[in-house]
């Protein structure tokens, strides 16, 4: 029930998103970009795409590989004996 709640207004959000870009797309007008401006358009998306999935790649290989664990501190006196004792 709660998964269902959560994801209704996860969707929710999302269409509200997508209908506000529709009508400020189309509510501009026309607007000439050069190639060079599309290519700079073109270059970020491809960027922003390969930097967020690298991100994600390293969050995931840092969670599974153990760097994300909490530090086990060893205080047994008789292994490791202090050296001024």
């Amino acid at each position: 029930m709660k998964t269902t709640l959560v994801l209704t207004v996860l969707l929710a959000f999302l269409g509200a998103a997508v209908l506000w870009a529709v009508y400020v797309w189309t509510s501009v007008g026309y607007v000439p970009i050069s190639g060079n401006g599309i290519t700079a358009l073109v270059l970020m998306i491809v960027f922003s795409l390969i930097i967020g999935c690298g991100l994600m790649v390293l969050l995931f290989y840092s969670s599974r590989s153990g760097y994300d664990e909490p530090p086990e501190i060893d205080t047994d006196p008789e292994q490791h004996p202090r050296p001024d004792a």
